[in-house]
């Protein structure tokens, strides 16, 4: 539950902060070097929206089991930690990695690549958590009920 608030709260506010400068944003993502202007602006939009989506549904209800928002949260990591790690292979200089927008931007670089790695790794966690779901006790036969039955069986058998 903390983790979904945690996670809820960076969301949200990074899709705040790419929605406050949706005007920079096709061209920051341009930076990365397989988007460019215009394809920037679709993956903006779908970006801010997925994160919009999971981050407010991860605040507003951390206990819920729900899987569509885990999913969403998985593919907007997937598509930032697909972004930087092709520009740092290729040696792009992205001098604001975008992730809130123009504010609180940083240098593309191993901290960002760490921290898209832990984005991913909470994703599987919350993968993890959401498809085991709640355990249910299985009904145990007891010991002389399943020693009866098994000797009923044996006796069936030895009549045939």
């Amino acid at each position: 539950m903390v983790l979904r608030l945690v996670l809820g709260a960076v969301f949200t506010a990074m899709a705040v902060g790419q929605l406050a400068s949706f005007g920079q944003m096709p061209g920051i993502l341009a930076a990365y070097g397989p988007v460019n202007n215009p394809a920037g602006a679709v993956l903006a939009v779908v970006l801010i929206t997925g994160e919009l989506v999971c981050g407010v549904w991860f605040l507003a209800r951390p206990r819920s089991k729900a899987i569509v928002p885990v999913w969403v949260y998985t593919g907007a990591s997937l598509i930032w930690s697909t972004l930087a790690v092709q520009a740092f292979a290729r040696g792009l200089a992205v001098e604001n990695c975008g992730c809130f927008g123009v504010y609180l931007s940083q240098r593309l670089g191993w901290l960002v690549l760490v921290q898209d790695a832990l984005m991913l790794l909470y994703a599987a966690v919350l993968l993890r958590t959401a498809h085991s779901g709640p355990s249910r006790p299985r009904r145990a036969t007891p010991p002389v009920a399943a020693a009866e039955a098994m000797s009923r069986n044996r006796k069936g058998d030895d009549d045939g």
